[in-house]
Parts: structure tokens; sequence; C-alpha cells
């Protein structure tokens, strides 16, 4: 098998089916391995992480820490570069990611700006990791999200995805959207206010790929019909607008009531953090997978690093 061909993992239509089947048995075997004989706990022994988080992450952050520090790797980060790092000083990114490059063999950053990675990916001679770009991409969230979906349906053919929340800002269902093209007879249902609706360059490219999709306002019509809700967080950090926030704000809640409506199997995601729009009562629901979710960012975080920083072994670890 050809060894992993990305240089850096910056946006969700980089992976075709071949590379996210390469990515999902990776993880699966990592995953197998953390519980089992930790054969490849010193997998990336002498390797150094730099963390380079200019906004607020919990999960992703904590997720890739301790996904090179499981595979034996070191971790050197900020908590919030904009404020403590050279940036406060008005460093350019350009000129942040050249000197991470003399301290580390891999940067996984975090960006308030669209395209930043992408900026930062250009002049970088070490693999950079989109960990999010404000409003424009989150790719590895986007992995660990089809790796749900394909353990919970032992694969992802003919499913029928609905996608609640802000749309237009945000970052994980824009890059979900791009992965779901590679599977067969997949349908997206948009579900948003009319200030937070998809925007038209993601809807044009499911129309180039012909995935079927609509867009809905009631959330109470698509419950009983769809597989799999993507719920998601009205994100007031990006709205421009307060109107815009206050009318979106607390529309769509996926009450306990609303989750046994739909079908036994099928299931209930979210990219976290979440604030009202699932209540903690529905956390013991059967259908709820958002903090097995969270924990898969593990395993896929763990799989992009080894391959990314073994690119001589080629192929899935085994």
């Amino acid at each position: 098998m050809a060894a992993f061909p990305l240089a850096h993992v910056i946006e969700s239509q980089q992976f075709d089916r071949d590379l996210l089947d390469l990515v999902f048995q990776t993880a699966d075997t990592l995953k197998a391995d953390l519980s089992g004989p930790r054969r490849f706990s010193k997998a990336l022994n002498g390797k150094i992480m730099a963390s380079l988080f200019y906004e607020p992450s919990t999960r992703t952050r904590f997720s890739f820490e301790s996904a090179m520090l499981r595979l034996g790797g070191t971790v050197i980060t900020t908590e919030n570069a904009r404020e403590f790092s050279s940036a406060a000083k008005g460093e350019s990114l350009a000129d942040s990611t050249r000197i991470m490059n003399g301290y580390a063999d891999v940067i996984v950053m975090r960006h308030n700006e669209a395209g930043s990675a992408a900026r930062a990916a250009e002049i970088s001679g070490i693999p950079v990791i989109n960990a999010g770009d404000g409003a424009g991409q989150h790719p590895t969230q986007a992995l660990l999200d089809m790796y749900t979906i394909a353990d919970a349906f032992s694969g992802i053919t003919g499913l029928k995805i609905a996608m609640v929340g802000d749309l237009r800002y945000g970052r994980t269902v824009r890059s979900l959207s791009y992965l779901l093209t590679k599977y067969e007879d997949t349908e997206i249902i948009f579900v948003s206010p009319p200030v937070c609706k998809m925007e038209g360059d993601i809807k044009a490219y499911l129309d180039k790929y012909n995935v079927p999709w609509h867009e809905e306002t009631d959330l109470d019509s698509i419950v009983p019909e769809v597989d799999c809700i993507y719920m998601t967080r009205i994100q007031k950090e990006r709205f421009h607008d307060p109107e815009d926030y206050r009318i979106a704000a607390g529309k769509y809640i996926l009450t306990q009531e609303r989750a046994n409506r739909m079908k036994p199997e099928a299931i209930i995601m979210h990219p976290l953090p979440r604030v009202d729009e699932i209540p903690k009562s529905v956390d013991d629901n059967p259908r709820a997978r958002y903090f097995e979710q969270a924990q898969n960012g593990l395993y896929i975080r763990m799989a992009l690093l080894y391959l990314l920083l073994n690119k001589d072994d080629g192929g899935p670890v085994r």
C-alpha cells in the first residue's frame, strides 16, 4: 500500500475514499493498542508537536496533545497564542510558522482567520494540521465525525443526515459536508434559521457530486426520518450583528421528547461545546453519541500524527 500522500492536513477535500479508509484503519489499530500490547507507545519517540492555538479549545487541543503523548512524542504548547505568544507583539503568522519549523516536527494550528492554515502550510517545511480556521474548515473534526458515523452504522452509504443550527459559521458542518460526498446514496438536510443558512459554496459542491440536499426550518418535521442529527451550537462569537444572534439563539433544541421520536438505530452527534441545544437529560438516551464522538478524536488524531510522521512505513499500522 502506498505511503501517506499528504504533506499537510488543511481541508476535507484532500481525502478520497482510499485515504479515509487508511486513516480509519490506522485509528482502529491504535485504538485497540491502547488497551492491549501498547506496541506503538514509542512510535513517535523523539518527535515534537507544536500546539499553536490562537483560539480557545478544549477537546481539539487536548486530544491532539494526548495523541502525541500516547505515541511517545512530546508537546510544546501555548494556550492562547493571540494573547500569550509573540502574536500579541505583532508577529506575523508567517514568521511564527518559520520559527516553529526550527523547534518542532509538526504544527497543529487553530486560528481565528479562515485560510490561515493553508497560508502556514505554503511556507512550512514540516507538516501543518488545521485544527480549525475561523469559519473555514475543521478537517480533523470531520474525520472523527465520519469515523463515528461509520462505527454506528457499519458503513456510511444510504444515510440521511440532518445538520442543525449554525450552518453559516459552523466549520464542522462545512468540513463534514465535503467528506459526505465520498459515499454513495447520502442525503443531507440543512435545518437552520434563515440568518444561519448553509453557504452557497457548500451547496454547489454537493450539487457537483450529485449529493441530494434540501433545507428545512422545522426540526420536528425531519426528526423521525433521519439516521443522524448533527446538532451545532449557535456561535455568538461569529455573529457580526447582535440582532441576528438574538433571532437564531435557542431556535432549535433537541429535547428528550424529540430524541425519542427518532429511529431506534439513529444517532445524535454534536461537535461540542453545547449550550442549550441538547439538554443534559438527553445524555442517557441510547442515540446520544457526542461523548463517544469526542473520544474518537483521540484515535483519529493519533492516526494522523502517526501517518504524517512515519511516511516511510507505508500503509496502516498492523
